[in-house]
């Protein structure tokens, strides 16, 4: 008995362990992924929208509550020799037409968000985001960054709404040419109504979030660009950004959106 039960405290032990490491994993990599916006939104009030294009949208947050401006606020931390990070999970497995087109739709708090997404461009994207829709991933979850200076976004996907939260797995960067070939300062510009994935800095780090641009945005083509957003949609981000930044971000033009915005239900169909 004693021998079986100082087995099964010990598994319980390890269990835990793993448990912790998992969170602190995901919190270490969201400090990352916030790093980098912030980075390159410091840049664009310094020198101007051409030189911020240097690093933007992670989809982690930052080590405290405005983490919500998501792509860059701490350096990269690694994981200490001890504990080292679990691998990621892989990527779900393909289940859609990859030579069709499909429609996400975000019913939020402030009106119904419609993105037109080409599979045939962006197929392991599009696949993941009905993967996770179709779980419900998405439900519920809030708005957590808005950009109003440089870098014009809305940043959304992160469970924790946070910008710390992601799926456990990363997918790869697709179709990075799509906005043609960078200009002298390294960008390209990101059109109003686009919407791309964030990521952590590093390649094929995407994970759950993403960004809705609300108004031409130069940036690296290191953020693939999946989606377009209807006028409706477009007209929901801008109402947002109208509303302008909370108190309590990082900077007046980076935070948590004033006026709130929560993903009441998600749904991704072929078309």
């Amino acid at each position: 008995m004693g021998s079986s039960e100082q087995r099964r405290r010990q598994l319980a032990r390890e269990k835990y362990l793993r448990q912790q490491q998992r969170r602190e994993t995901a919190r270490l990599r969201a400090r990352r992924r916030n790093t980098v916006i912030a980075a390159a939104l410091a840049m664009v009030l310094a020198a101007g929208a051409a030189a911020a294009a240097t690093g933007a949208f992670k989809d982690d947050e930052s080590d405290n509550s405005n983490a919500a401006a998501d792509p860059s606020q701490s350096p990269p931390v690694s994981p200490s020799p001890e504990s080292p990070a679990p691998s990621p999970s892989p990527e779900p497995k393909m289940a859609i037409d990859e030579k069709s087109t499909y429609t996400m739709g975000l019913k939020t708090n402030l009106g119904d968000i419609s993105i037109a997404m080409d599979a045939a461009k962006t197929p392991s994207t599009v696949n993941s985001f009905k993967h996770l829709a179709d779980k419900k991933y998405f439900d519920g979850t809030k708005c957590h960054r808005l950009t109003t200076g440089g870098i014009f976004v809305l940043q959304c996907g992160d469970p924790e709404g946070t910008g710390a939260g992601g799926p456990g797995y990363n997918i790869p960067d697709e179709d990075l040419k799509a906005l043609g070939k960078p200009g002298k300062d390294g960008a390209v510009t990101y059109p109003a109504g686009s919407v791309a994935m964030a990521n952590t800095g590093q390649p094929n780090s995407g994970g759950s979030q993403f960004f809705l641009v609300y108004k031409d945005t130069k940036l690296p083509p290191q953020y693939t660009l999946f989606g377009t957003l209807d006028d409706a949609g477009l007209k929901v981000v801008k109402e947002v950004a109208k509303g302008g930044v909370a108190e309590g971000g990082q900077q007046p033009t980076d935070g948590a959106p004033k006026k709130g915005v929560t993903i009441e239900k998600a749904t991704v169909k072929k078309d």
